[in-house]
């Protein structure tokens, strides 16, 4: 079986172990910590980075995006649509949840790893007004969420636990649309929710 190395705590990792789940895809689960850079993580992926998806005859595959496009041929297009143009919809969303991941470890690893008097203000600053940018515009106009959904939808709901995770009531102010976003995608895939991030 193909091994998934992550951490519960990433998005990036929630999003790959929701996506596999959705698309019927068996995945043996492998916590590992990337602070360690341990050879079971690094020898399949240089980066030493999760999320890695280990295949049975010893492959890496990283990126988390990398490895929902694999994981969508190895299921038949479950995770993507066929059609270009919904296609390229939910490849959008995909990356606008995973540049707001970004913009958000940004944020918790300026402070994790710096000295508070070295903090660089500014930069969080700037991290935050990304995240909420995207929040406002995603608010504005929620994704729908229809019986089969996508890798975006998927890396939304992934991305809404970090941030309620890392930031909790810091961002929910006037994003109600989106907040019960996240609570209605929980009724309708009840299976996914023990994959958010925790």
């Amino acid at each position: 079986m193909p091994k998934i190395l992550y951490s519960p705590t990433s998005p990036y990792s929630a999003k790959v172990r929701m996506a596999a789940a959705y698309a019927g895809i068996p995945l043996e689960a492998v916590v590992v910590d990337t602070n360690s850079q341990p050879a079971e993580l690094t020898g399949p992926n240089p980066l030493g980075k999760i999320p890695t998806l280990v295949t049975d005859d010893g492959r890496g595959i990283y990126d988390s995006r990398t490895i929902t496009q694999y994981l969508n041929r190895l299921s038949g297009n479950t995770l993507f649509p066929r059609n270009p143009a919904k296609r390229l919809d939910a490849e959008m969303l995909e990356a606008l949840a995973d540049g707001v991941c970004d913009s958000l470890l940004a944020h918790v690893y300026e402070r994790r790893m710096r000295p508070a008097e070295k903090v660089h203000q500014p930069w969080l600053d700037l991290q935050w007004s990304k995240a909420m940018r995207a929040f406002d515009l995603l608010n504005a106009n929620p994704p729908k969420l229809p019986k089969k959904i996508t890798a975006g939808h998927i890396a939304l709901r992934a991305c809404l636990g970090y941030i309620d995770l890392r930031f909790p009531g810091q961002w929910e102010k006037g994003r109600s649309r989106l907040k019960r976003w996240a609570a209605r995608f929980d009724e309708k895939f009840p299976e996914l929710k023990q994959y958010v991030p925790a």
